[in-house]
């Protein structure tokens, strides 16, 4: 079946007026839905940007104001959480590289790559 006759509801094999509106609310709703992923994405990233930047300036604000305790629980907890953040972040670009490639896959309009046979 392809992308086309799925939205053909009555199966005359042509799209009339009421298929072609259901067919661009789809379209305009997977676009929104890949732009809101691709922000959040965005700032995630940015997010844990900033926060393994600033990190290291907690630990030293802390030792800065004379709270030693503090800062040596939050160096001493500091590997785990840059471990953590990065896998994170690792995560879930995989699984969006992962996604969208099994997308384009499925998708006729996609141009395949490799060898030809002669």
């Amino acid at each position: 079946m392809t992308e086309i006759e799925k939205y053909d509801l009555n199966g005359d094999g042509v799209l009339d007026a009421e298929e072609r509106k259901i067919l661009l609310e789809d379209l305009r709703r997977r676009t929104d839905d890949e732009d809101a992923q691709r922000d959040s994405i965005r700032k995630m990233a940015w997010f844990a940007l900033w926060g393994m930047l600033l990190y290291p300036s907690g630990i030293f604000l802390c030792d800065l104001f004379g709270l030693n305790t503090a800062a040596s629980i939050l160096g001493d907890i500091s590997p785990t959480y840059f471990v953590a953040v990065s896998a994170l972040v690792a995560s879930f670009f995989g699984a969006s590289a992962y996604q969208s490639k099994k997308e384009s896959k499925n998708d006729p309009t996609t141009p395949r790559t490799g060898s030809r046979p002669s």
